[in-house]
C-alpha cells in the first residue's frame, strides 16, 4: 500500500482518483494539508452519506460491498454541524466518566488472564489468542455485560464483521443484545454505566441514536484497536533497534505506538465526506456529491511532513490516525491506554518473545480501509 500511496501522489498529485468498489468512483485524499481541509471544513465537505450523489441517483447497489460501510445510520459519524455536536456531547460525557485507573486494572487483569492461556505452550499466534480478544473482553466489562452476555456479544461482533453469508444473522444478534442493555440501563435496573450516561445525558438521545453511538464508539472501534496492538507489537519485534530501546528504556511504550501511528495507522483509508458544492481541490476539479475518501496513511507519508526513515517517532503526535477537526476520534485516548497496557503487560511477562515466521512470511487481510496482519505467530 505504501508504494501504490506514492504512485498516486507522484501521477496525480496530493487527491487522486481511485474506485472503492466495482463502478464506484471516489477521491482519494492523500496530502497532509488537503487532508486537514476536508476533516475541518463542514460547509464543504458534510460527512452525512445522504449527500452522496450516486446514492441519491440510484447508481450504488444495496448489496454493493460499500454500502455497510457509507450506509447512513443516527449516529455522530454520519452527521454534522448541531446534530453531531448533540450525539458528540453525550458520547464525550459518557467516555470522561470512565475511570483510567479502574479501566488499566481490567485491562491489565484480562491481558494477564490470556497470556496464562498460552503461556506454557511455547508458542502463540498473537493476532487471535490476544490483540483479537482483548478489546471486545475490555468492552463488555465497560458496558456491564455479565460473561456469557459479554461473550455473546464478542461472537456476534467477530461475525458481523467477518463479512461472510452469516453476518447479517450476527448483527442482528449484535443488535439484539445491545438494545436490551440500553433498555435495562434507561430502566436504571443496570446500574449507572456507560449506557446509562448517554441515556440520561441532556442531549436526549433516542434508544435508536444510543444504539448506533455504541456501534460506532465500541463495535466499529474494535477492529482499529486489535490492529493498534497486533500492529506495535510486529514492529517491536521485528525493528531490533526499536524492541532494543524500548527494552532498555530509551523510548517508551508510548514512542512505540507513536511508530506504528505513523508508519502503519489502523485505519489506512476512511470513507468518507461528500462535498457539498463544487470546489477545485488539491488539483482537481471535484463536483457536488462526489465522494472523498480520507487517506490517512498517505497523508501521514506525505513528504511534507514524514518523519525520517529508521527515525524513532518521540513524541510527535501531530499524524491523523485518529483523523481531525469536528469528527476526530472521540475514544482515542480510551484506546491509547488499551493498547498500551496490552502491549507493556505482554512484553513484561514475556520479555523474550521471538517472531516464529520470515516477516515476509506473515499473512495479513485485504481491504480497502484496513489491511491488517491476520496472524503474528511467535516463539516464548
Amino acid at each position: 500500500m505504501p508504494a501504490l500511496y506514492e504512485r498516486l501522489r507522484a501521477e496525480h498529485g496530493p487527491v487522486a482518483p481511485v474506485l472503492i468498489a466495482p463502478g464506484i468512483p471516489a477521491w482519494l485524499v492523500l496530502g497532509f494539508t488537503e487532508l486537514l481541509r476536508v476533516a475541518r471544513d463542514e460547509r464543504s465537505f458534510s460527512h452525512d452519506p445522504r449527500n452522496w450523489r450516486l446514492l441519491r441517483e440510484g447508481r450504488v447497489a444495496a448489496d454493493s460491498p460499500i454500502m455497510p460501510t457509507v450506509d447512513w445510520r443516527p449516529a455522530l459519524l454520519y452527521t454534522d454541524g448541531r446534530q453531531h455536536r448533540r450525539m458528540r456531547s453525550a458520547v464525550s460525557a459518557a467516555l470522561e466518566r470512565i475511570n483510567g485507573h479502574a479501566l488499566r486494572r481490567t485491562v491489565r487483569a484480562t491481558a494477564e488472564r490470556l497470556i496464562s492461556e498460552f503461556a506454557e505452550q511455547g508458542r502463540a499466534d498473537l493476532v487471535p489468542h490476544y490483540a483479537r480478544k482483548l478489546p471486545l473482553q475490555v468492552v463488555t466489562q465497560l458496558l456491564g455485560l455479565d460473561e456469557r452476555s459479554g461473550q455473546q456479544l464478542v461472537q456476534a461482533t467477530l461475525g458481523t464483521a467477518a463479512a461472510n453469508a452469516d453476518s447479517a444473522n450476527a448483527s442482528g444478534r449484535m443488535t439484539g443484545i445491545l438494545t436490551k442493555l440500553i433498555e435495562a440501563q434507561r430502566s436504571g435496573t443496570a446500574g449507572d454505566g456507560f449506557i446509562a450516561t448517554l441515556a440520561r445525558h441532556p442531549a436526549g438521545l433516542t434508544d435508536d441514536e444510543i444504539l448506533h453511538n455504541l456501534v460506532v464508539v465500541f463495535v466499529a472501534a474494535n477492529q482499529p484497536t486489535v490492529d493498534w496492538i497486533a500492529t506495535t507489537l510486529r514492529i517491536l519485534l521485528t525493528d531490533p533497534a526499536l524492541g532494543t530501546s524500548v527494552a532498555g528504556g530509551r523510548l517508551t511504550i508510548d514512542d512505540a505506538l507513536d511508530q506504528a501511528l505513523w508508519r502503519h495507522p489502523p485505519v489506512q483509508n476512511y470513507p468518507a465526506r461528500y462535498a457539498l458544492r463544487a470546489v477545485e481541490f488539491g488539483g482537481q476539479p471535484i463536483r457536488a456529491g462526489d465522494m472523498l475518501v480520507l487517506g490517512l496513511a498517505g497523508a501521514n507519508a506525505d513528504p511534507s511532513v514524514r518523519p525520517p526513515d529508521g527515525c524513532p517517532v518521540t513524541g510527535n503526535r501531530s499524524h491523523l490516525a485518529f483523523g481531525a477537526g469536528p469528527h476526530a476520534c472521540p475514544s482515542q485516548d480510551l484506546a491509547r491506554l488499551i493498547t498500551r497496557t496490552a502491549v507493556d503487560t505482554l512484553l513484561h511477562r514475556l520479555p523474550d518473545l521471538e517472531l516464529a515466521v520470515p516477516e515476509k512470511d506473515l499473512a495479513w487481510t485485504t481491504s480497502p480501509w484496513a489491511p491488517s496482519l491476520a496472524a503474528l505467530p511467535v516463539r516464548l
